[in-house]
């Protein structure tokens, strides 16, 4: 190794002195410079070299090579002179020369460092993995993406041959065949799918030195694929939901432009895709307000609005929501409701109502308002009747609370926790009527459930059946009653078996059975059977000291209903309901009640006058118009009430054009009540006319 020292500690003598440390056949044993603070003397301190500011000491020991780095020639000169024989001094200029190679140098390796810096951080940066190997198959980079995806670490498998970390990789092969593969599905050791592109590496003289590959995981992109599959799968069947389903929808967009609509919708408006699809929410509106910007607007469910769609103007209920997918607003869907389809539904549940009301009873005695004496008889004689388990039978006009004091009659019974049933006699024809009572066997008749159906007794066993209008009943259905009544059983239509049953009978009637009976439309055993406890309901007229305390009562139950907060009436209201003779009883006051609170203003707490209908003046053409018709002729009053009966239905029988149905709504009876009358009257031949 040979010794060597450096004379002048300025930029050329750091610089030779950097280059010999890093050399292992040249030794540098000192550094001389007149500064003691000079760059090369300070460096050499710091790799515990020997300095000073005089090279005589030095000449005494073994030294090969003198490096004068001064570049005066006068410092060459005397160490030319000084050194012993066998010491090479190197001139300055030549130091000079190496330190400018030597700044050369680092200049290219900080580039090179840089340059590869930006390689790595391009190469790491990369979403796709990345290996790259030698032309013997040497690992020579491998990316971060690749380490991700093959749990592996770029320290552990840098250098190794790429068999040991990838057996079954085929890049092998591109190094032997020097050919593009491309886009090849690969399986990894972790179970992950890629597919990879393999790229020999050639220079420009086209020898081969190594190659590459880059490979994409693709797992995520099969889910996503089947994912997309589930997608379509869902949608197909949210279309078949949608196309299938009565119900009219209609879709927009965020911006209101329609996207969807289903064959219901075609149907009930009239409209087709063209006319929708792409155009304007208020395309379809014949009359209203946008209901899909309205909610565009304020993101916020609209419900139960009532417009017109279509070029039919269509009536309809819309219930419109918003579409909001990660809080962002996406359109609107709108359900259509047809009203038709609604008042159909509506009518049909007023059917059932009537046929069966509810298995209830909601009133007690507590409910009862009125304090005059032949009222507070007839609640006696109820109190008396619930306490017994015998027929009890209502009598009063229309509207007078018979069905009511049914309802009391049941809840202050022993029966109070079984059963109450309703049932309107005249609201069904006389098949319907029986089956309903009395239930049928299985084949009874063309559409009989399976099995056969209880009638209402039986429903109502050991439990109340309520029997209104029970004047109404046929000679067939007042035996099948009598039956019940007197045996305590009765027979299923279609059926032989008696079946025995425990009910309490409450009927009611506002016609004069005893009449009946002198006719025979009435049967007089069953009269018998009914008339066990008759009670008689006064009318409003006769007990008008009542009609305050009925007033405060109805306005409650009408404040609950309507949400408002009347407090009462006036005197001078109260005055005029006292002077009217209420041929509607109770519930025409609640009628006129009701129908004043409507027109009131929400400020106004009080019915005065002014908020009811001309009720006196009602009374006086009412009485009139009896003084017209009804001239007194010796007979009685059932007579001439007979007479005024004929002449009117025979006017209403004119009006309809002689159409029974219809004069039959008219009058607000039974059809069959109607054939009745026509009979009775002698009637039937000129209504055939």
């Amino acid at each position: 190794m040979q010794s060597v020292l450096i004379v002048g500690g300025g930029k050329g003598g750091l610089a030779i002195l950097k280059i010999l440390l890093e050399t292992e056949f040249m030794k540098v044993i000192g550094v001389v410079d007149i500064r003691a603070d000079a760059p090369a003397v300070l460096h050499a301190q710091e790799q515990d070299i020997s300095t000073g500011t005089n090279w005589e000491p030095y000449m005494t020991k073994q030294l090969d090579v003198i490096i004068e780095t001064t570049g005066k020639q006068g410092v060459f000169q005397q160490l030319q002179t000084s050194k012993p024989a066998e010491v090479l001094v190197v001139p300055g200029l030549v130091a000079e020369i190496m330190a400018n190679l030597m700044e050369e140098k680092e200049e290219l390796i900080q580039r090179l460092k840089q340059e590869s810096y930006k390689y790595d951080l391009i190469f790491n940066a990369a979403h796709d993995a990345m290996v790259v190997i030698d032309r013997n198959g040497y690992i020579t980079l491998f990316n971060q993406s690749a380490e991700r995806l093959t749990n592996l670490s770029n320290r552990d498998v840098r250098g190794k041959h790429l068999h040991q970390v990838i057996p079954n990789s085929k890049l092998i092969d591109v190094l032997h065949t020097k050919t593009i593969d491309q886009n090849s599905e690969f399986v990894l050791d972790s179970g992950r799918k890629v597919i990879t592109t393999r790229i020999p590496i050639l220079d420009e003289n086209g020898e081969l030195f190594g190659a590459f590959s880059i490979f994409k995981d693709i797992t995520d992109v099969v889910g996503l694929a089947e994912e997309v599959t589930n997608l379509k799968e869902v949608q197909t069947m949210l279309q078949a939901i949608i196309h299938s389903s009565e119900e009219a929808i209609s879709v927009v967009d965020e911006e209101g432009r329609g996207i969807l609509i289903n064959p219901a919708y075609t149907r009930i408006t009239g409209l087709k895709k063209a006319d929708i699809i792409g155009q304007p929410a208020t395309a379809d509106i014949s009359e209203g307000d946008s209901m899909h910007m309205k909610v565009l607007q304020t993101r916020r469910p609209v419900r139960g609005v009532r417009m017109r769609l279509g070029p039919s103007k269509r009536d309809v209920v819309v219930n419109v929501a918003p579409v909001i997918v990660n809080g962002k607003l996406k359109g609107s869907v709108g359900v259509i409701h047809d009203m038709s389809e609604i008042q159909e539904l509506t009518n049909e549940l007023k059917r059932a109502r009537q046929i069966i009301r509810t298995l209830e009873a909601k009133y007690s005695f507590a409910d009862i308002i009125g304090q005059s004496e032949e009222f507070q008889l007839a609640i006696e004689q109820a109190r008396l009747a619930a306490k017994t388990p015998a027929t009890v039978l209502l009598r009063g006009e229309s509207g007078t609370g018979k069905e009511l004091f049914a309802h009391a009659i049941h809840n202050a019974s022993s029966r109070k926790f079984n059963k109450f049933v309703r049932i309107n006699c005249a609201a069904l024809s006389e098949s319907l009527l029986e089956s309903e009572l009395f239930g049928y066997e299985e084949g009874a008749f063309s559409g009989a459930k399976r099995g056969g159906k209880r009638g209402v007794f039986e429903e109502a066993n050991n439990g109340s059946i309520f029997l209104d209008e029970i004047g109404e009943l046929s000679a067939h259905m007042q035996a099948k009653l009598l039956r019940v009544l007197q045996e305590k059983e009765l027979i299923r239509v279609g059926g032989t078996t008696p079946i025995p049953v425990n009910v309490r009978v409450i009927a009611a009637t506002n016609v004069n059975l005893e009449k009946g009976m002198a006719d025979g439309s009435i049967r007089q055993d069953l009269y018998y059977r009914l008339n066990k406890i008759p009670i008689h309901i006064p009318p409003l007229r006769k007990r008008k000291e009542d009609i305050e305390a009925l007033v405060t009562h109805l306005i409650t139950k009408i404040n609950q209903d309507y949400g408002r907060h009347v407090e009462g009436v006036t005197e001078r209201a109260l005055q005029s309901l006292r002077s009217y003779d209420w041929p509607g009883n109770v519930r025409e006051l609640e009628n006129i009640l009701g129908r004043a609170i409507i027109y009131m203003h929400y400020t106004e707490t009080m019915i005065d006058s002014v908020h009811l209908p001309s009720l006196e003046g009602k009374s006086k053409k009412e009485k009139n118009q009896v003084n017209e018709e009804m001239v007194f002729e010796g007979k009685t009053l059932a007579h001439m009430m007979e007479n005024y009966e004929a002449k009117l239905i025979q006017k209403v029988l004119l009006a309809n054009e002689y159409n029974r149905t219809k004069t039959a709504k008219h009058l607000n009876i039974s059809l069959r009540s109607l054939y009745y009358k026509l009979e009775k009257y002698n009637l039937a031949n000129n209504s055939m006319q």
